[in-house]
């Protein structure tokens, strides 16, 4: 009986690794773009945690043979590729890879790209990670180019829903940062008027849509006050749309209201009561409190009726149900 319940708890263990990897995709129009990945694999994960996000992975290791769908994470402005660990861990373990670039010049230690650039990079830095995955990366085998995903946070709500096939109104998004200069996505560099209108000149194949990705997860749309129904004409595909009543950084009624009221289908709306912006990251390192109290102040502290641990499981289980259902195999 005994030997039978070490052998049952190795076989748990064993089935339930998680593999991760930290690599790097050439961009030849920028600095290389680095990428966490996280996989279904055989290894077994070590006793303590081994990463920056507290998880406990087994590094560098084989991908589980299979053929999994691909999920790709666009983080927050001035995020990082772990931002969202909590999510990325729990679409591993239900059979999904995951890749999480952390987006140039727009990211936790650079912030320097103005949105005239950011807003056309972003979706580039998604398109370079599949075709890096698909076609260079050592698991590349294990992936079905069928079934490709996008899960995006913020800034990277605006990313997927422009990798979905999207294009922003410039006239829209100007307009309406004159009227409410005080929202965040205004304050951040979108007063420059001049040189974002310059967008509106881009040809169609500079907003880097990409057909392959099948399913699309929007939390807490930023700039959602700069699309329309002609703006998102084109996407067409599956779409979860998650906000909350809190957010103060990206209002639902002038950024996640106005994407569903302008979908040409109608997507899986979740608007979350009590939830703040920062609601939908993974739970904060406590030692961030003291390490760093303004940004625990900001990211971390949510409202005292919302338990943000709580929350992640019931989230991370709809965000999995989701592309379960939208990413069937072919």
């Amino acid at each position: 009986m005994f030997l039978t319940s070490i052998l049952l708890a190795l076989i748990t263990q064993y089935a339930n690794a998680t593999g991760f990897q930290r690599i790097f995709v050439t961009d030849p129009y920028d600095k290389t773009i680095e990428v966490g990945v996280w996989y279904p694999s055989d290894s077994v994960s070590p006793n303590a945690a081994n990463t920056p996000f507290r998880q406990a992975l087994a590094l560098d290791n084989p991908v589980k043979s299979g053929s999994y769908p691909l999920i790709l994470f666009s983080h927050g402005y001035g995020g990082w590729m772990g931002g969202h660990a909590s999510t990325a861990l729990a679409l591993a373990e239900a059979g999904y890879i995951v890749a999480a670039p952390t987006h140039t010049g727009n990211n936790y230690e650079d912030e320097s790209y103005p949105p005239q650039r950011w807003m056309l990079d972003r979706p580039r830095h998604m398109k370079q990670t599949i075709d890096h995955l698909l076609n260079n990366w050592i698991g590349m085998e294990n992936i079905d180019p069928t079934r490709i995903g996008m899960f995006g946070f913020s800034a990277g709500g605006y990313t997927a829903l422009v990798s979905s096939g999207a294009v922003p109104n410039i006239q829209k998004l100007l307009t309406h940062c004159q009227k409410h200069p005080s929202e965040i996505a205004c304050k951040l560099g979108a007063n420059n008027e001049i040189a974002i209108a310059e967008l509106a000149k881009q040809p169609s194949n500079a907003w880097n849509h990409d057909l392959r990705i099948s399913a699309t997860v929007v939390i807490a749309p930023g700039f959602g006050f700069a699309f329309d129904q002609a703006s998102l004409e084109k996407v067409t595909l599956p779409l979860q749309l998650w906000s909350g009543t809190k957010d103060l950084n990206v209002p639902t009624k002038t950024n996640a209201d106005v994407i569903f009221q302008s979908l040409p289908k109608p997507a899986e709306y979740h608007l979350i009561k009590d939830a703040g912006h920062f609601a939908f990251l993974s739970p904060c390192n406590p030692a961030l409190q003291q390490q760093n109290p303004r940004v625990w102040n900001m990211v971390c502290v949510d409202a005292p009726t919302f338990d943000r641990e709580e929350f992640q499981k019931e989230f991370n289980k709809e965000v999995i149900n989701f592309f379960n259902k939208s990413l069937t195999a072919k």
